[in-house]
C-alpha cells in the first residue's frame, strides 16, 4: 500500500528493514508532521531524563553524596538522605518547590532550540 501517509516517514532516522516504520497504536496514522516531530522530541526528552534518574540513583552508591547541609536550618545533611523513594519523605517542601520551579524553567525555555 504505497497511498498510506505512513508513508511519509520511512525516510525518518530508526526506520530500519525488515520493520520500517513501526507506529503500533496507530499515533500518526493522520500522517502530520508536525505532530510526529512534536512526539519524536518528546521521546527523545523524556528517555533523557530516564537517563539522568538512573544516574541520580546509581552515583551516591558509588561515589558517596555531597559533603554538608542540604538544609542548613534544619541542620540535614546530604548523608541523611536515603536513595530511592525513601527520600521523597525527607526532603524539605521548600527544596520539592525548587526542583518544581526549575524543572519548568526547563521545559518551557527548551521550546526554542528548534528540536521540534
Amino acid at each position: 500500500y504505497t497511498d498510506s501517509p505512513l508513508r511519509a516517514y520511512e525516510n525518518e532516522a530508526g526506520v530500519q528493514a525488515p520493520v520500517g516504520f513501526w507506529d503500533p497504536l496507530g499515533l500518526s496514522k493522520d500522517g502530520n508532521v508536525e505532530t510526529f516531530k512534536r512526539r519524536r522530541a518528546t521521546e527523545i526528552k523524556h528517555g533523557r531524563i530516564s537517563m539522568l534518574a538512573t544516574m541520580g540513583y546509581i552515583t551516591p552508591e558509588v561515589t558517596g553524596k555531597f559533603p554538608g547541609y542540604l538544609s542548613p536550618s534544619t541542620e540535614l545533611k546530604f548523608a541523611d538522605i536515603p536513595n530511592g523513594l525513601a527520600a521523597i519523605s525527607k526532603v524539605p517542601a521548600a527544596g520539592w518547590a525548587q526542583i518544581i520551579a526549575y524543572a519548568f524553567f526547563v521545559e518551557f525555555s527548551s521550546n526554542n532550540f528548534g528540536w521540534v
